[in-house]
């Protein structure tokens, strides 16, 4: 037999004949999409459109069995891709194809194609699995929470990867429909408008569609027996309110604070302009966390928010997020003062309109109530680190800056900015400076030097800074010319505790995540 010599060179042309480009050039997506908060946090090469969510779940046993459909669109020639995800997986295709799949990391599922995926193409990937969310853990602790008669997604920054694959960071938001088949006299309540509910052989399915850009955060579950409220507000919004059946001596105040929801969104639209979504609400379960959590259209409240009565200010704290923090969520986690800081000042105007203390009063006492020495001053809520993402300085020097800005452009401009910031970013993603840079062109003054002091420079900042006002107040000269006369407090007059303010710090435990 005589064997024909191909000459490398050859062989490497003739195969660029039979290969495709893409395939050639094509590459892994990154693990991580590029926040340096969380560097496992999402994925590279790929964004999704749309996640279908096919679930049923069993209380008695914590198993959750699913399958997600998510629709994607590659950026990058791509021979493989991650997902976010922590439960066993037994099959993924890609486009109706088999695809080999394995794990690494905490919580990384590797996916390579049957064959590479080029640049800006239309991509479906089934993903079916199987699992007890509760077993899984990530460094020690779990987004999912059991409850005596179910289980609770509900978590930030993460709590995607304890019930269906993603793409887990708010960069790439996506339209979601979760259909979850649970026992009869069980009820699934997730994010958005139910679409319609049917019974069959001991199961009732679920199915629930959130229309607008939604980040993975946001997207909630949770399985249990509630009780449930329903209304509309005056533009026709429905609301859609649940209550476990067991929350004992909370249920009365955690219902008449949640109840309050339409009338809390419709003052907040006059202040943030109308309301993003397709739908209004909220749910209390029966957990043991304290914190409250603003999943889209539909927050998330522990019933540990109104063990001392009734607290309509963690409402509108939540309900300000649908805007600042849902509609325009972060750019990258170290962003976090554009959803927190806003969020606060708006239970601060809440307070304004209540008569129970100005924004400005509530500002100067959170300002006067902290030393200089408290490591409270220390924080930068414009880049708080991951340590402290969910400091209390992000919530109060994060709205002390707000209120700065406030006294800097007046009523009529600030104001504008709060509703036009919503409207000029739906349903995006946004940084700091990018608030700045609005902030600016709406009230045509320079702020770049307001917003360092109050979000970036560490120290307490000297109350002129705060409160014009209060630089024309007598000063003692020679401390004036200190150099770091800029970071120490002046004298504060006397003041008087605003009515407010407790109930205000009953809602601290909203940052408390239980991380």
């Amino acid at each position: 037999m005589h064997r024909k010599v191909i000459a490398p060179s050859v062989l490497a042309a003739s195969l660029l004949l039979v290969i495709p480009a893409s395939a050639a050039s094509s590459g892994p997506g990154a693990p991580g999409i590029g926040d340096p908060y969380y560097p496992a946090s999402g994925n590279g090469g790929y964004d999704v459109s749309h996640y279908d969510l096919r679930l049923q779940y069993q209380p008695k046993t914590d198993l959750l069995e699913g399958t997600a459909t998510l629709l994607a669109t590659t950026k990058q020639d791509l021979s493989r891709f991650n997902l976010d995800f922590g439960l066993k997986v037994s099959e993924i295709r890609v486009n109706g194809t088999k695809a080999k799949f394995t794990t690494s990391g905490d919580h990384e599922l590797e996916v390579t194609p049957a064959k590479p995926l080029a640049r800006g193409t239309s991509v479906s990937v089934v993903v079916k699995y199987a699992g007890k969310p509760s077993e899984f853990k990530v460094d020690g602790w779990s987004a999912w929470q059991r409850t005596p008669d179910g289980g609770v997604a509900a978590q930030e920054p993460d709590s995607a990867v304890w019930w269906f694959p993603s793409n887990d960071h708010p960069t790439d938001k996506a339209t979601f429909d979760v259909s979850v088949n649970v026992p009869d006299g069980t009820q699934a309540i997730s994010n958005g408008v139910l679409q319609s509910q049917t019974s069959r052989l001991g199961w009732t399915r679920y199915n629930w569609r959130s229309n607008k850009p939604q980040a993975t955060y946001l997207a909630t579950l949770a399985v249990g027996k509630f009780d449930i409220t329903t209304d509309k507000t005056a533009s026709g919004l429905p609301i859609l309110n649940a209550y476990s059946k067991d929350l004992g001596d909370n249920a009365g105040a955690a219902r008449a604070s949640v109840e309050r929801t339409g009338e809390v969104a419709e003052w907040l639209e006059g202040v943030f302009g109308p309301y993003p979504f397709n739908a209004l609400g909220g749910y209390v379960p029966n957990v043991t966390a304290g914190f409250a959590l603003e999943t889209q259209t539909r927050p998330f409240y522990g019933p540990r928010q109104f063990q001392n009565g009734a607290n309509v200010s963690v409402v509108v704290h939540e309900l300000a997020h649908q805007w600042y923090g849902d509609s325009v969520s972060v750019e990258g986690w170290k962003d976090i003062w554009i959803n927190e800081g806003f969020a606060r000042y708006s239970q601060w105007l809440w307070s304004e309109k209540e008569g129970e203390g100005t924004a400005q009063e509530l500002a100067d006492w959170a300002y006067a109530t902290r030393p200089a020495e408290d490591p409270f001053w220390q924080v930068k809520p414009g880049d708080p680190g991951p340590e402290n993402q969910f400091h209390g300085a992000v919530y109060d020097r994060g709205a002390i800056a707000v209120q700065a800005l406030r006294n800097e452009v007046g009523d009529e401009k600030f104001f504008q900015i709060l509703a036009g910031w919503p409207t000029e970013r739906a349903h995006g993603n946004a940084r700091v400076g990018d608030f700045v840079r609005y902030a600016e062109k709406i009230s045509k003054k320079p702020l770049a030097q307001l917003f360092e002091t109050w979000l970036y420079t560490p120290g307490k900042p000297d109350v002129s800074a705060l409160n014009p006002a209060a630089a024309k107040a007598p000063k003692d000269a020679k401390a004036a010319q200190s150099p770091s006369a800029r970071s120490l407090p002046a004298a504060p007059a006397k003041q008087t505790e605003p009515k407010s303010w407790k109930k205000i710090a009953e809602t601290n435990t909203v940052h408390d995540h239980g991380h």
